[in-house]
């Protein structure tokens, strides 16, 4: 199975269209006020309008209220809801977009009680103390049992160097990278994207 790529925490059109020419499939615009990758709705929604149809628009969500996530994913034209804090498993069910709850992996036992039947992916970030995500550390690969491959985003530290590696060992449906191809945070470097993308397709 070949991994989906998603390139996270994109913050300017010229980014999202250069993942998207480069072969990303989907486009993560975090709105997390805490986040250096955070983007304001009116440029979310310019970046939206401006990616090629196909690509999907991911919003990375860090507990906001339900209607704070309706709205935002209306007015900028989601076609995913990624859950990045504590949100319980009733928040997470019942929305008309497809979902995604990040679970921060702090050891072995962490995706044991991961909603699987709640939501549509799981993926898998680092746990970092006082950290929703972006922080460039590794999830153990023996650490991921529990959720069955296909509906496994991997995340957490990958780079264009190592997510082959990671891919070959899991399988995953899919592979999240955001500071491992930055120049600075929020800044994609499009060479480590290119890089990113055919290592983890060719795995």
């Amino acid at each position: 199975m070949v991994p989906k790529v998603k390139i996270c925490g994109v913050t300017s059109i010229a980014d999202a269209l250069f993942a998207a020419e480069a072969g990303a499939d989907a486009i993560g615009l975090n709105f997390c006020a805490r986040s250096p990758r955070c983007v304001t709705v009116e440029v979310a929604a310019a970046i939206a309008a401006a990616l090629p149809s196909g690509v999907c628009k991911v919003g990375v969500f860090v507990d906001a209220p339900r209607a704070e996530v309706q709205a935002i994913a209306e007015r900028v034209g989601l076609d995913a809801l990624q859950f990045h804090g504590d949100e319980s498993t009733e928040f997470c069910a019942g929305w008309r977009w497809k979902t995604i709850k990040a679970v921060r992996v702090r050891d072995a036992r962490s995706l044991a009680g991961a909603p699987i039947q709640k939501v549509d992916f799981i993926l898998a970030d680092a746990y970092v103390e006082g950290r929703s995500g972006g922080t460039g550390h590794r999830v153990p690969l023996e650490w991921l049992g529990g959720v069955p491959a296909e509906r496994l985003i991997l995340a957490g530290g990958l780079t264009p160097d190592n997510v082959a590696e990671a891919v070959r060992a899991v399988r995953p449906a899919a592979v999240d990278v955001a500071s491992g191809v930055e120049r600075a945070p929020g800044v994609k470097d499009p060479e480590k994207v290119e890089r990113f993308i055919a290592n983890a397709r060719t795995a």
